[in-house]
Formats: structure tokens, sequence, C-alpha cells
């Protein structure tokens, strides 16, 4: 017989009288959907898949990777923020969603501070300031007494993407005039600096590294804590004399708030020994991102700090992607 309004309200108010300790015990008990704000292809998507493949394994059921892009990837926030909290509809948050977004729209559906909650962190990306190897300065030093003359544009994969905000951090710290130049997309940017449309490119590791070490491009300054493996001759801008010039893509999984502390726990634990699965190392490895264990407090607290840097910065510049 088919259901009712009558019976659907009767069936959700079983299920909510079922204690959260019984639900966990039992989860989960069918498949699972991790939504991703981002169309297909991308490194969200990617590793998405990837970690979600892994999860299933230990999980006992199948995890499908949905992909809800538009709106600055409000509308899949939205709709997992308004799922059941029941570790059933996952998130995949980056520095844009869970971040950048209260400061870039004036008006949102969601609260990202109190709608979601961490289960765990995927990794930072590094990011590279690229030039051409031939007929570019040979050094941030020569890079920035140079824009003394003549302002460089600089290329990003998108405005408010953390390479255009990194950018700007860097253009405080160090005094730096240069033009923005945004693309669609990181490898639109890297194909425009080789044709020598655009003097430089803030560039993540996942898409620049291969550039780097194949020589194509010349890295001046990573802006990470410290030199990575993958390019390790590439200075950081602490090393250059700017300290403070910290910043990073990254990217993590949430769920709605609500959802029973043990079942963020079984997700949390899940989701690091499938991070840490030979392939999924060997994978981050080689592409230079970092990863670190953290608990879902942990990430929930490495959210807050980025918060309190990223979000003054972008009001202080005025961006709005909603007018």
């Amino acid at each position: 017989m088919p259901f009712t309004r009558r019976r659907l309200a009767q069936a959700g108010l079983a299920l909510a009288s079922i204690p959260a300790a019984a639900r966990a015990q039992s989860f989960p008990d069918r498949p699972l959907r991790w939504v991703v704000g981002y169309p297909p292809g991308g490194a969200s998507d990617t590793f998405a898949r990837l970690i979600g493949a892994q999860m299933a394994a230990r999980l006992g059921q199948s995890v499908v990777v949905e992909n809800r892009p538009g709106g600055g990837a409000l509308l899949a926030s939205e709709m997992v923020a308004r799922s059941p909290a029941d570790g059933y509809t996952w998130m995949h948050v980056d520095n844009g969603i869970l971040t950048y977004n209260p400061a870039l729209f004036s008006r949102m559906p969601l609260n990202p501070d109190t709608d979601f909650t961490g289960i765990g962190f995927i990794g930072r990306f590094p990011l590279y300031i690229v030039v051409r190897p031939e007929g570019s300065p040979r050094s941030f030093a020569d890079f920035l007494a140079a824009a003394r003359t003549r302002a460089p544009t600089y290329g990003t994969p998108a405005v408010a993407s953390p390479h255009h905000l990194a950018m700007e951090l860097v253009r405080r710290r160090t005094g730096l005039e240069a033009t923005h130049v945004p693309y669609r997309g990181g490898p639109a940017a890297m194909q425009d600096l080789l044709a020598g449309n655009v003097d430089s490119v803030v560039i993540d590791t996942a898409t620049g590294l291969p550039f780097i070490r194949d020589g194509r491009v010349r890295a001046l300054a990573v802006l990470s804590d410290a030199r990575s493996p993958q390019a390790p001759d590439v200075p950081t801008m602490a090393e250059l004399g700017h300290a403070n010039t910290v910043a990073y893509g990254w990217q993590g999984m949430s769920v709605p708030v609500g959802t029973p502390a043990a079942i963020i726990q079984r997700l949390s634990t899940d989701m690091i020994a499938a991070i840490q699965s030979p392939e999924i190392t060997a994978r981050m490895t080689t592409l230079g991102i970092e990863y670190q264990p953290w608990t879902p407090a942990q990430f929930n607290a490495f959210v807050q700090a980025e918060n309190a840097l990223w979000r003054p910065l972008i009001r202080e510049l005025g961006i709005r992607l909603d007018g």
C-alpha cells in the first residue's frame, strides 16, 4: 500500500523514538551518499570517490558520490544541512564552503558554523607562485622588485578561490602590487601562463606540481609552513623574510549537526583508515598533499582558526559573490 502523509508522519515518529545508541549500533544498514558541490572530474570529486570506495569496504555498505554543482556549492550545502542527522548523508567541504561563503554572500540558506560538524580532514594542498622559466624574474625578491616598476598580472582558478585569497594575503604581507586575472579552473590559468598571456599564476600542488617537476614553470615560492618534499628547492615565504604568509587549499568531510556522537566516531575512524590506505597515501604523496589524521574535534578547531583569518580579509577586500 502506498504511503499516505499520515503513514509517513507515523514512520518518522517511530524512527525518532528509536534511541540514538540503538541507531548507532545498527549503523549503517543501507547505502550512504557523499555530496560534492562541484562537477565530476575535479579534485573534490576525485578524492570523494577514492576515499568513499575505501570507506564502503569498511562500512559494509556502498557509498554513492552525488555531484550537485552550482552557486558556490550553496545548493549542495543546503541540501545536506537539511538532511536527517543520521550519518547517511555526507558533505564534501573545503575553504570555500565552510570558511569563505559566509563572508562572500550577504544572504545564505544555511549557516555552516551551526549546521555542519566535522567528520574528518582530507588534506591541505600547498599553493605555489609560478612564472615562466624564461624571461621572468628568477626569485620572489626579483618579482617584488619588478612589480614596483610594472604591476604584474597573476592568474588563479577563480575569484574568491583559495589561490586568489592567498595572493591577496601575499600582497598585504609584502606590499606587492599585482592585478588579478581569474580563470575557469587551474589548467586554463596554467595554459595562459605558458602562452605568455599572464605574468604569473597561483596554483595548487595537485595541478601545478607536474609543471614544476617538468621545468615548464619556475616556482618562486610556496605558501606552506615548510618546503614540500615534492619540490624541495622551492622556498617558503617565511624563508624569504615574509612571516605569517601561509595559505593552503584544503578539503574535508562534514555531516549535519545533531548526528549521534557514536556515528561521528565510526565515520571518523573509517575515514582515517581509508585515507591512510596504501593506495590513497601514495596518490597524496605524489601530488604533494599534506595530511594529518585529525579527530572531528581537531578538524572543527582547524576550521574555526581558518574562519578567524580569512573572513576579515574577505570583508576588507569587499569581495561579494551575490552582488
